[in-house]
């Protein structure tokens, strides 16, 4: 992404910028998956929330999973009300940049969504992913469930022996309920189909997660 400043401290609910009361405009489509970008979602479908660094290709990693519904790309984990993305990049919103999956659980279990996350990111990293540095690049699961909780936990630690295996670090994923999610602004949305040669720094890590179902997309 274009804006990678070095501010690796998170900010406190004190030090946070306020933010504001008005949210930001995101299209009512998903534009490859023809499904709403805000809801209502089908009776049934469940809701989870990954940061894996650059929200751009992680979007294209699960848009492209059967059985998920919708996608899409917003803020996360931090203080301010509706941030935007340059406030996110500074560091003083405590937000991840993180994608929305609605996905249909009798056609994709949430191991498999979490197969997905663990098996094309580097999660030693702490603030950063690759070449981006900073806070808003941070690995992080945002649960919306007691049970996604206990099981993104449970997931971590069958991965991490693979991880070490692989000559790794310790797996620095941030696992904390969902708080509030923003949506990020529209051009934002789908990017990487809107722009099929953007930037991209997600793809397998050649480590193999030991939960979920391995997937083609």
């Amino acid at each position: 992404m274009f804006l990678r400043y070095k501010k690796l401290d998170l900010p406190t609910a004190e030090t946070a910028l306020p933010g504001r009361d008005e949210e930001v405009w995101v299209a009512d489509r998903h534009t490859v998956l023809g499904t709403p970008l805000k809801g209502p979602w089908p009776a049934g479908h469940e809701v989870a929330v990954f940061g894996m660094g650059c929200f751009w290709g992680v979007e294209r990693i699960f848009w492209q999973l059967p059985g998920v519904y919708s996608t899409s790309a917003g803020y996360a984990g931090g203080f301010t009300k509706n941030p935007s993305y340059e406030e996110t990049c500074f560091g003083t919103t405590g937000h991840a940049e993180v994608v929305q999956v609605v996905y249909d659980p009798a056609k994709i279990t949430y191991e498999d969504l979490l197969k997905a996350f663990w098996e094309n990111h580097d999660p030693t990293q702490g603030m950063r992913q690759g070449n981006d540095t900073g806070t808003q690049y941070r690995s992080a699961i945002y649960t919306t469930t007691d049970a996604q909780a206990a099981t993104a936990a449970a997931s971590r630690d069958a991965f991490q022996p693979v991880v070490t295996a692989a000559g790794h670090g310790t797996i620095t994923t941030e696992i904390k309920p969902l708080g509030e999610y923003y949506f990020a602004e529209d051009y934002h949305q789908q990017y990487l189909d809107k722009n099929p040669g953007g930037y991209c720094n997600h793809g397998p890590n050649g480590m193999t997660c030991p939960v979920g179902i391995a997937r083609t997309a």
